[in-house]
């Protein structure tokens, strides 16, 4: 058995079973936000919120798209303390979030209920919402968006690197470039 072959094969099958036109769906989501003066809000925890921040810059700086993440110790350890775990991106988001602004959530688990709360608060603002999850088909999460990108796993790495890899391809997308 090789380990390395069968792990990237299936990383390959994962990211390759998305529907390309469900991509496009999020470009198009982002441009109208852009256009209208709005931002994209990027959620995360762990891993996912490590992607968030990336995914953010390269939005920003790349592609010309303003976006923001919620990284900020300061700011994760006071609004949890004083609204709770669950509540806190709910909380940033009432505190941060405009009208013409969008929403992507990243939760692997699809599960996350600070993650969960923060998209049903992004819907009661009215703003554009895309899901990203895996696990379980019917997860919470993956109901909740505009759309919903899901990959059927249980691996969190696998799950995440298809996120990952979706994500910085609508950043590319969104350039005109695939290397530059």
């Amino acid at each position: 058995m090789n380990f390395f072959k069968e792990y990237f094969d299936l990383i390959h099958s994962k990211v390759s079973a998305i529907d390309s036109e469900q991509l496009v769906k999020a470009v198009d989501m982002m441009r109208a936000t852009s256009k209208e003066g709005g931002k994209v809000i990027i959620l995360g925890n762990g891993g996912s919120a490590a992607m968030a921040s990336h995914i953010s810059v390269d939005l920003t700086k790349n592609a010309g798209i303003r976006s923001i993440s919620f990284n900020e110790a300061d700011l994760i350890t006071c609004f949890a303390n004083d609204f709770g775990y669950e509540r806190w991106f709910e909380k940033a988001l009432e505190c941060y979030a405009d009208k013409n602004d969008m929403l992507i959530a990243i939760s692997s688990s699809g599960k996350s209920l600070n993650i969960i709360n923060g998209v049903q608060k992004a819907k009661d603002i009215g703003l554009p919402v895309i899901t990203c999850s895996g696990f379980d088909k019917n997860n919470p999460l993956s109901k909740l968006g505009d759309i919903n990108y899901w990959v059927e796993s249980k691996g969190y790495n696998i799950v995440e690197m298809a996120h990952h890899i979706w994500l910085v391809a609508i950043v590319d997308y969104l350039i005109g470039k695939i290397e530059y």
